[in-house]
């Protein structure tokens, strides 16, 4: 018997419940052991309900979610055969929830959490750094409890509160490298601050409109990973220096950023086209090595992310509300699912490096889930039999490879609307999936450049205080304390800064409130309000 088929035989004695099919060779019992010793939820003594097997039990939920506990416990002995295990009551297993709290399946999570492929692997690399991105979900909801209402709030457009899930994936296989969630109100950014300590230094992260805040950008900056971001349509970006593929160098806050403007022109397969602007800004500031059109590719694949979310929310979940009726409960659920989730993913890329040149891509979901639930309910069977290094849900995904990829579109529908009858925005895109026939991308120039700036900024570290740079722009805003200034209009009137040290030294100067920020661009020496008219 390999070491494969070994692994699947489920444990003795009243330990026997806990398994999960082949998905146990991914969190094996001496893992769930450790991390329950560890998280101090290991049992005092042997109960008719071990600690390891709430692990797996916990982990089982989110395999069936159509299913009570007692059901879903079912199919956990079903395949046991002969063997004599407990008969608990629904009670019994919520307090085998309760007993366990939320410190053991978030910290499984943590273990098996991280990317999965190798740098060979296909469609995880973008020259030397791996692709990475952020992006949050807010449709996962839970019961309409009066302690959930209380962490979450309520909704506008339905009854159930929302959960606020942002997760760092990686995209060549959407394994999850991190997780946090919470409630809505908090924003993405915030949430994703919280996963800044996961980049590397070989990473590039791709993200949405909405994460290009100065103080979020230096943040990432800081952890010397690589950024491809979209812009919001009211960011202005100064223009330093043009680049030969049409995109230029600009600066955001403190950092030094390329900007990349572009249109795309669809043609559909029936003759329809449509066309969008994309904004997009990148630490990639070498235009040779990395030219504007491969980095407009590239940013199409922060949609596996999208990808990641359905697989979590509808192939797993089917859309379902989850079971918890309170904070703690909702947590621990949501940490079992994820580590579900991070393990089904574990497997499909072992599978996929099983057979040299598979792109994980085209390993389906629903096939791994499918099989993990037939393997649950058939466990007196699956150390009977060997199905080779890639294991049996392994060898499923590789016999039904799904095929190349087809590149569609069609209109972005809202899954949660406020009315089923309501008139969606109309883009241009067509109401039912097309096939594309081309794909243009034109990459637009920035405008003329007004009157050029110096070189070099005056070095007036030896001057006298009147004489030196910061004196001399507070003086100019002080003599108009209303006016709203632009960093060029002041590097202009001097004559002898930069617009990048501009830039940089009145978002210094800002953050240490000698002047004020008023908006994208803008200082004034007060704070400035709009006032309505009478």
């Amino acid at each position: 018997m390999t070491d494969i088929t070994r692994s699947f035989a489920v444990a003795a004695g009243k330990f026997a419940p806990g398994h999960l099919g082949e998905l146990t060779t991914v969190i094996p019992f001496e893992l769930v052991d450790a991390v329950l010793h560890e998280t101090r939820r290991f049992q005092k003594r042997l109960r008719d309900l071990p600690s390891r097997v709430g692990i797996y039990f916990l982990l089982a939920m989110g395999l069936f979610p159509e299913v009570g506990y007692r059901l879903v416990w079912d199919k956990l002995t079903a395949g046991l055969g002969e063997t004599p295990v407990a008969s608990p009551t629904p009670k019994a297993l919520r307090d085998l929830r309760r007993r366990l709290g939320t410190a053991p399946v978030r910290t499984l999570f943590d273990v098996l959490a991280g990317p999965l492929a190798r740098p060979t692997t296909p469609g995880v690399s973008f020259g030397p750094y791996r692709t990475v991105s952020f992006d949050g979900c807010s449709s996962q909801k839970v019961p309409d409890t009066e302690r959930n209402r209380a962490w979450l709030g309520r909704t506008s457009h339905h009854g159930y509160p929302t959960l606020e899930l942002m997760t760092l994936v990686e995209t060549g296989t959407r394994a999850l490298i991190g997780a946090v969630f919470g409630p809505t109100d908090e924003g993405e950014t915030s949430y994703a601050s919280r996963l800044l300590h996961l980049l590397r230094p070989d990473m590039l992260v791709l993200w949405d409109k909405g994460f290009d805040g100065n103080a979020f950008l230096a943040a990432v900056s800081a952890t010397r990973a690589q950024f491809l971001g979209r812009l919001r349509s009211n960011r202005r970006t100064p223009v330093l220096t043009r680049l030969a593929d049409g995109s230029y160098l600009s600066v955001i806050g403190t950092v030094k950023v390329r900007v990349i403007d572009a249109r795309i022109t669809v043609t559909c397969a029936d003759g329809t086209h449509f066309t969008g602007s994309y904004r997009l800004a990148t630490s990639l500031t070498d235009a040779r090595r990395y030219p504007a059109a491969s980095l407009m590719r590239l940013y199409h694949q922060r949609w596996e992310h999208e990808s990641a979310y359905y697989a979590l929310r509808h192939t797993i979940m089917a859309g379902r509300v989850l079971r918890s009726g309170d904070p703690v409960g909702v947590e621990q659920e949501m940490w079992s699912l994820l580590t579900l989730y991070q393990a089904l993913r574990t497997v499909m890329a072992d599978a996929a490096e099983s057979l040299p040149g598979t792109d994980p891509d085209r390993c389906g979901f629903t096939i791994a889930v499918q099989t993990a639930r037939d393997q649950v309910v058939q466990a007196a069977g699956i150390g009977t039999a060997n199905y080779g290094t890639a294991g049996r849900i392994g060898q499923k995904l590789l016999a039904h490879l799904l095929p190349a990829r087809r590149q569609r579109v069609s209109a972005r529908k809202v899954k949660s609307p406020i009315s089923r009858y309501s008139q969606r925005h109309r883009d241009g895109r067509p109401d039912v999936a097309l096939a594309v026939v081309s794909l243009d991308i034109s990459i637009h120039e920035p405008p003329d450049m007004q009157p050029a700036l110096p070189t070099r900024s005056r070095d007036d570290r030896y001057a006298i205080p009147a004489q030196r740079r910061r004196h001399r722009v507070l003086a100019l805003l002080h003599e108009d304390p209303a006016r709203l200034w632009r960093p060029r209009e002041i590097a202009a009137h001097f004559g002898d800064i930069t617009l990048h040290t501009m830039y940089r030294q009145l978002s210094r100067w800002a953050d240490g409130g000698l002047i004020h920020k008023i908006g994208p661009g803008l200082y004034a020496a007060t704070a400035w309000e709009s006032k309505p008219l009478a």
